[in-house]
């Protein structure tokens, strides 16, 4: 269970447009570098160019290992912060197609939001790098998550 107060905190960081301390709680945002920030009420998030996320040293590329994990977390975020969900959404299914080669530069991802029922909620993401109409890879991802019961009297 997700406790009230990080809620609270997740709303706090939605209003002021700083998700670094909610990326700073999660090891994995770090090591790739992930950062996040607020186009009007929607989301960007942002993998740095790092030579630390090469797969391919030839071309040289983005390892897609790294691409697929950070469009998982953008999603998973994108949730936790949109979601009035209970628990922290787990995945069930991720489904992602590599359309390009994700070269060393900045890559951005987009999250929407498909359907959120009770149980499941279906996101669609999409990754590009130079220009958001070619995109280097999109994905599909269903996660599992809890409703929030209603406050007790």
């Amino acid at each position: 269970m997700i406790p009230r107060e990080v809620h609270r905190q997740l709303r706090a960081a939605h209003a002021e447009g700083n998700y670094a301390p909610l990326l700073a709680l999660i090891p994995y945002a770090g090591l790739i570098g992930i950062e996040c920030s607020r186009q009007g009420e929607d989301l960007l998030f942002r993998l740095p160019a790092s030579p630390d996320n090469i797969g391919n040293p030839l071309l040289p590329a983005i390892h897609g290992g790294v691409i697929a994990g950070f469009m998982e977390l953008s999603a998973a975020l994108y949730l936790l912060i949109f979601s009035e969900s209970a628990a922290i959404p787990k995945i069930i299914d991720f489904s992602v197609d590599y359309l390009r080669a994700g070269h060393v530069r900045d890559t951005y991802a987009q999250c929407q939001l498909w359907r959120q029922g009770r149980r499941v909620t279906n996101v669609a993401i999409t990754a590009w790098q130079g220009s958001q109409a070619e995109p280097i890879a999109t994905a599909r991802a269903h996660f599992k998550i809890e409703e929030l019961s209603p406050p007790l009297k």
